[in-house]
């Protein structure tokens, strides 16, 4: 379906090659100040045209606000936006009337609805992305006001180019007990201080400079051969609160699974210390409890990811998505038409050569879009607990502690908890 979400729902609308593109979003809480400069900076990031890594494709992409505030500030009602395409070539996508592309979805849309779009896949197409992308802005504004949450996503990496941090050897006997962390620690520094500006800074969006330029030269070496390359994004949420996630089957991490599969391109998810968790034991992966300076528990590691049993616990929320290569490439591929006739199919459409640089903006908005939604859930149900009196009749144990708080001073130079 195109609407995603319980309480904050958003729901898209648009083909690649028509009159334009955006989304509907119901469900935002009144009186958030907004405007489209809040949107336009993340659709900036996404748009195609930046650089010679991306499809040449020449949009504006410029958000108009149409409905849901009024000077500025959100009424509570739904909020409508969209984006104008006005670089269209349907012309360069004749040759699909004839050939379903090879990995691309014009022959499951037709299996599926009996019709397609004639050109530029439809609904299937990245361009899609830009409600979502525009509806994740709304989204993370108010988490990172209402909390201070903060999401940032780079690509991590290339082909086999990877940020050499992720890529941790094991030991060649295989022997458990001396396995190495599943992520090294130069790796976790990085995703405990990355920001979005560092990673802005290379054309590829990976922080770590010598990693971006050779991801640069291999995404090159594939344009060059008018092929594709794949690649993934790593995406880190800091200071999310404790307690999002519904479970049994809508914990945290599956949310955040199912709305980052529903990305075009998009091949697996991992989060926490992900598959090569597997390779260490339990004594080395468990994440201990201990007290904070605020008197709350947190985990002295976190190869959970920040979620346990499917609720957030208070640590950074961190996870990784694979994208395959682009489907559409400039290559003579041998394949058949719709009736089965062998043929040779030549794409011209524009296409990135590698997607993931422009994935990182949509993989942010797609977590702000699962976590709001949580959030007002979460919000829902305390609002509604504490209308009860309190609870008296279970013990201490059952009942969740009032907190405690907490008072740092310096020690001869150094903070401890009074």
């Amino acid at each position: 379906m195109s609407t995603y979400g319980t309480l904050f729902r958003v729901t898209t609308f648009g083909e690649s090659h028509c009159a334009s593109v955006g989304a509907i979003i119901d469900g935002c809480p009144p009186g958030l100040e907004l405007s489209a400069d809040d949107i336009q900076v993340q659709l900036n990031r996404r748009r195609p045209g930046q650089s010679d890594l991306t499809t040449p494709r020449n949009e504006k992409d410029a958000v108009q606000l149409q409905s849901g505030l009024e000077r500025g500030v959100t009424l509570g009602t739904p909020i409508a936006l969209l984006v104008r395409n006005e670089d269209q070539r349907p012309h360069d996508y004749s040759e699909t009337d004839l050939f379903p592309r090879p990995s691309h979805a014009d022959y499951t849309y037709l299996e599926k609805y009996g019709v397609k779009a004639s050109s530029g896949g439809g609904r299937s197409s990245a361009r899609e992305t830009i409600g979502r992308v525009a509806a994740g802005a709304i989204a993370e504004k108010y988490l990172r006001i209402a909390h201070g949450v903060e999401i940032v996503a780079f690509v991590s990496s290339v082909g086999k180019v990877h940020l050499p941090t992720t890529a941790v050897a094991v030991d060649a006997d295989g022997d458990d007990d001396d396995a190495p962390e599943p992520l090294s620690p130069d790796f976790r520094a990085l995703l405990a201080n990355v920001s979005r500006e560092e990673v802005d800074k290379q054309l590829t969006r990976c922080p770590h400079p010598e990693t971006a330029e050779r991801m640069k030269q291999r995404i090159m070496r594939a344009k060059s051969a008018s092929d594709s390359i794949g690649g993934t994004v790593t995406c880190i949420v800091r200071r999310l609160p404790p307690g999002l996630g519904e479970p049994v089957f809508d914990k945290l991490e599956a949310l955040l699974a199912h709305a980052m599969l529903s990305i075009p391109a998009t091949k697996g998810f991992e989060i926490g210390s992900g598959f090569r968790g597997t390779e260490v034991s339990g004594s080395a992966h468990n994440d201990a409890f201990v007290r904070r300076r605020d008197g709350s528990l947190g985990t002295a590691t976190n190869w959970s990811g920040g979620i346990q049993g499917g609720i957030s616990n208070g640590e950074d929320v961190y996870f990784r998505v694979a994208f395959k290569p682009p489907a559409t490439i400039s290559q003579a591929q041998t394949t058949v038409q719709y009736d089965g006739t062998p043929g040779t199919l030549a794409a011209r459409g524009r296409h990135d050569p590698c997607v993931v640089p422009r994935a990182v903006p949509i993989v942010e908005a797609m977590a702000a879009i699962v976590l709001m939604d949580a959030l007002l859930m979460q919000k829902a149900r305390q609002a509604a607990a504490s209308l009860l009196p309190p609870i008296t009749t279970l013990p201490p144990t059952m009942v969740l502690p009032p907190k405690v708080n907490v008072v740092a001073r310096r020690v001869n130079g150094d903070d401890v908890d009074v």
